[in-house]
């Protein structure tokens, strides 16, 4: 997905600059940008090279795995704000990210989303597969959208899976295709009686989400989840997901029969 955003830009005549964090961005694909490596914890090196760069506006993108504390390699930027990063990892990703952006942007930095720098790349309204959902699959989308509205204000996740009106599975520290799996095994052990063909996965941002950070995504991958799990679509939230190769999403969902709707915020 970092690349996805690179590359938009690029074909828009914007040079971006990638600053990678060791251990968690495949090195093949930084090189060909402009780039720098950090450390997880160097908040001080990272804001002097978005200097050296004259990078005044930043994006996050991509997933990382939240780090200890213990693991994190200190700088003297970082330990400047110690405590607010200490604050700000006592919550949800969304709290920490918004934390983060907040002291870059006391910094002078403009903290800017996906949506501002790669539309392109956004989940678009309606259905981009053949399949569409049928009446049942309408009330489960229904049923999943109020679930995570409920539980936005807890932090806790961005997906939800629904068949026939029984919520059967919530999204938490594992992500979405720990989630899709999880279904999967309930199904094989039997937890899950709903003929395969039933249900939906359904993702959207959390209430009172900060959109510049952590927006939902899928993928062609999401999608393989999707079909291991028996379920008949997904419906994510259109102009606030992030639809990385939507082509490849659409090829895989028309295969296995799935419907992919984009739903109006």
């Amino acid at each position: 997905m970092p690349f996805a955003v690179a590359d938009s830009l690029v074909a828009r005549g914007i040079a971006p600059v990638v600053f990678a964090l060791r251990g968690a961005c495949d090195p093949a694909r930084v090189e060909r940008f402009r780039h720098h490596w950090i450390s997880v914890g160097q908040l001080g090196r990272a804001t002097r090279l978005f200097r050296s760069e004259g990078c005044r506006d930043l994006v996050f993108i991509g997933s990382l795995m939240r780090p200890a504390l213990s693991e994190i390699r200190l700088d003297w930027g970082t330990i400047r704000v110690i405590g607010e990063l200490m604050s700000a990892f006592r919550g949800g990703d969304d709290h920490l990210l918004s934390g983060i952006g907040r002291i870059l942007e006391r910094d002078g930095f403009r903290m800017v989303g996906i949506r501002d720098v790669a539309p392109d790349i956004l989940m678009p309204q309606g259905a981009i597969a053949r399949a569409t959902p049928d009446a049942a699959a309408t009330a489960d989308i229904g049923r999943g959208r109020e679930v995570l509205g409920a539980l936005g204000p807890f932090d806790i996740g961005q997906a939800v899976v629904v068949i026939d009106g029984h919520v059967v599975a919530v999204e938490d520290i594992e992500g979405t295709d720990g989630l899709l799996a999880r279904v999967a095994r309930l199904r094989e052990t039997g937890r899950i009686r709903a003929k395969p063909g039933r249900g939906v996965l359904v993702k959207a941002p959390k209430s009172g989400q900060d959109l510049r950070f952590d927006l939902p995504t899928v993928g062609p991958k999401t999608i393989e989840g999707v079909a291991s799990a028996g379920l008949a679509g997904i419906a994510v939230i259109a102009g606030s997901t992030i639809a990385a190769d939507a082509q490849g999403m659409v090829a895989a969902a028309d295969k296995a029969g799935l419907f992919i709707q984009g739903l109006p915020a």
